[in-house]
């Protein structure tokens, strides 16, 4: 599949929201609330799931799976462009972020938060 361009992707929905008249729906909290309610829609696929089970689903759950990720991935964007954020730039900030806070040295191998390791 082609790589494709966020920006494009965000103009398209938003022409999506205006030609329907949900623009008035979308504020930053609204959309905030929105992604929390999809992003719950895409954990509840796993609820129950052991780790393995997590790793090897069927093809119909793998394909469910993949439209609730969809959404939240709209309503991300949809939030970005309502807030003017440049979403890339903001990923690239965090994983410089990531970078400093959880250094390979101290961290590989744990899953402890960043301030419960030496």
């Amino acid at each position: 599949m082609a790589a494709c361009d966020l920006s494009k992707i965000q103009k398209e929905l938003l022409e999506f929201a205006r030609l329907r008249d949900w623009e008035q729906f979308h504020a930053p909290k609204n959309l905030a609330m929105a992604l929390s309610v999809e992003a719950s829609e895409l954990l509840e696929h796993f609820q129950w799931l052991n780790e393995q089970q997590s790793k090897t689903l069927n093809v119909e759950k793998k394909h469910a799976v993949s439209l609730e990720m969809a959404d939240v991935f709209i309503y991300l964007m949809r939030m970005a462009t309502e807030l003017k954020v440049d979403i890339l730039a903001a990923v690239e900030e965090k994983i410089k972020i990531n970078n400093d806070k959880y250094p390979v040295e101290k961290v590989r191998g744990s899953s402890k938060k960043y301030n419960e390791y030496e």
